[in-house]
């Protein structure tokens, strides 16, 4: 429990400590300083910054949306959106490690050695990894934290949990990144970004589509199931 417990103790800590800083007032406030340090600074603002975004999502503090409206912010949709990409990957894998090293490792081989639904459920997922992770990344509904613990208590390997949360929260970070590049004109308007723009019609369909398509060798080995039995 060790692991799991120094992240839930930094997470509210930064949460009490940090919220007020992680924050769209706190980057509007700030924008020209960073702006003149990026300018002055590049490879060092692109260090600092994913070095912050890796600590916010590996700790799970908040301010991970703000983060990411920030990269796109000082360094545009591209390569903007690699930036914040890579940085949130590496901090998810943080908090895999943690779980996995914590609890996952027993419960998984719990669930292994178990009988009836639970040893049904633990061999559904495992027949199903590649499909279940990239859904519960791409749908915006499943909690950054929650989508990070799942696959480590069900004994996912490592280099598939990987290369599913590097690929599958790339539309999401594309359209926040793409919000974050365009806030220089809302700073102008004296406005806030439209957050919930990710819920909108044309955002999101694809997205559930990109979720549909990834169901769909679940569903197709369901269907042969049943016509074999």
């Amino acid at each position: 429990m060790l692991p799991l417990a120094v992240i839930a103790a930094v997470a509210l800590l930064g949460a009490w400590l940090l919220g007020d800083y992680l924050t769209f007032e706190a980057l509007r406030d700030n924008r020209e300083m960073l702006i003149a340090y990026r300018d002055a600074h590049y490879l060092t603002a692109v260090l600092v910054f994913m070095s912050i975004y890796v600590v916010i999502a590996g700790f799970s503090l908040p301010g991970a949306t703000i983060a990411t409206l920030t990269g796109g912010f000082l360094f545009g949709t591209f390569p903007g959106v690699l930036f914040n990409v890579g940085a949130a990957t590496f901090g998810a894998t943080v908090v895999f490690l943690a779980a996995r090293w914590g609890l996952g490792e027993k419960l998984s081989a719990k669930m292994d050695a178990s009988e009836g639904r639970v040893k049904a459920i633990k061999a559904g997922i495992d027949e199903n990894q590649w499909s279940m992770l990239f859904i519960i990344r791409l749908v915006p509904l499943v909690p950054f934290f929650v989508a990070n613990l799942i696959p480590a208590l069900v004994g996912v390997a490592l280099w598939r949990y990987v290369i599913s949360t590097f690929v599958g929260i790339i539309p999401g970070a594309l359209v926040y990144t793409s919000v974050g590049a365009g806030l220089g004109e809302v700073f102008a308007r004296g406005e806030t970004p439209d957050l919930g723009i990710i819920f909108e019609p044309h955002v999101l369909l694809p997205i559930l589509g990109l979720a549909a398509l990834a169901m769909l060798p679940v569903v197709l080995k369901t269907i042969r199931g049943k016509e074999a039995i």
